[in-house]
């Protein structure tokens, strides 16, 4: 079962972080907490446009768009710098297994065969990227002849134990979805979280599902299919939506997700199998 929203991501975002104002009206310097949607250009009711004040100031017929305001016009007009790389207004830097940022940084995710070839010694493949904007760090998928435990085909139910947290409705444990990659083959949002919090991923122990709020930092509303930075986030299949950490308050029984094509949220019953993407380091 899924159910659509007809809000952006980052509009959900803010509106659940109580933030709707500032995200409508901030100017950059209040932006630099959050991430820009990575939406330059401005509707001039025909086509999209390069933003002016002619077609979407306060006086226009179509005022204060996105595309404006933000990180993205921001960096654009250079005020200010970025710590790595990344599109648009985007600041990412791609970390190696332990943790460490790449010595090349520059470098292209390397396949050969349809399958990854790179190394990270060489820049050409990374274990994870560090969002400079929010702090947040993220997961790269794999792409290996025989399929790892961060595969990008792996799919996994909606599971939590902590009856704290999980609305009431702990979900499904799943079943063999993953390749056989966690205990039990039962392939679940807890088990994924706690296998790589277990490795260590990147030198971090607390990997976890991203909230709708984290994972909405990360889409990039000016690309599709799918929407993200693809330079830095490889390896993103599209044909499903992604598990998010938050229980649809409606019904414990559905859990919020997010459609990578296009970057729109919306539930899925918790049984339902579904990609994932998980975080680490402290919220925001």
């Amino acid at each position: 079962m899924r159910i659509h929203c007809c809000f952006s991501p980052r509009l959900a975002a803010a509106i659940a972080a109580g933030g709707l104002i500032s995200l409508l009206l901030a100017p950059w310097a209040r932006a630099q907490s959050l991430p820009d949607t990575g939406q330059d250009t401005c509707w001039d009711g025909t086509d999209m446009v390069v933003c002016t004040n002619a077609n979407t100031g306060d006086s226009s017929t179509y005022p204060r768009q996105d595309g404006r305001y933000g990180r993205d016009p921001a960096y654009v007009q250079g005020a200010f710098a970025k710590i790595g790389g990344g599109q648009k207004g985007f600041d990412y830097t791609k970390l190696d297994a332990v943790g460490n940022p790449l010595a090349i940084q520059n470098g292209t995710w390397t396949q050969s065969g349809g399958f990854d070839s790179g190394s990270e010694a060489a820049g050409t493949k990374w274990s994870c990227v560090k969002d400079n904007t929010t702090g947040l760090v993220w997961e790269v998928k794999t792409n290996d002849a025989t399929p790892g435990l961060r595969d990008m085909n792996n799919t996994y139910t909606w599971y939590s134990s902590d009856a704290t947290t999980n609305g009431g409705n702990a979900g499904g444990t799943g079943s063999n979805t993953c390749n056989s990659t966690l205990p039990g083959n039962l392939c679940n949002t807890e088990a994924y979280a706690a296998a790589l919090t277990a490795a260590n991923l990147c030198g971090f122990n607390d990997w976890r599902l991203p909230s709708h709020r984290e994972m909405s930092s990360l889409l990039h509303l000016g690309t599709s299919h799918p929407a993200i930075d693809t330079t830095f986030f490889p390896n993103t299949p599209f044909t499903n939506f992604y598990q998010l950490g938050d229980t649809w308050a409606a019904d414990a029984s559905i859990a919020w997700g997010v459609n990578a094509a296009d970057g729109m949220l919306l539930g899925g019953g918790k049984v339902d199998d579904r990609y994932l993407r998980v975080v680490a380091g402290g919220s925001f």
